[in-house]
């Protein structure tokens, strides 16, 4: 299952959940502590999203935007469970 993020950068805490509605699809909100400075906001995203979606870090992948705050990942899983567990997230 591929799903849009929005990330954000530089949070007081990592958070995951949210909706934001930019030019494409909604995309879901990833707060992280992490600084985007050599891809630690990324590596910081990536576990965020595995932790949410309740898989492994190896589940989630970096399809695109590796230094924008648009990504996309791809997570590897029950697809009916997962869909489900974004809908939550989305709000």
């Amino acid at each position: 299952m591929r799903i849009l993020l929005r990330v954000k950068p530089g949070a007081s805490r990592t958070a995951v959940g949210g909706r934001y509605d930019g030019t494409a699809d909604p995309a879901l909100v990833v707060a992280v502590a992490a600084r985007a400075v050599e891809g630690q906001a990324t590596k910081a995203v990536l576990a965020a999203v595995a932790q949410a979606f309740d898989v492994r870090r190896s589940a989630v992948t970096l399809v695109r935007g590796a230094t924008s705050r648009d990504k996309l990942v791809e997570i590897t899983g029950d697809d009916p469970a997962l869909a489900e567990r974004l809908a939550e997230l989305l709000g």
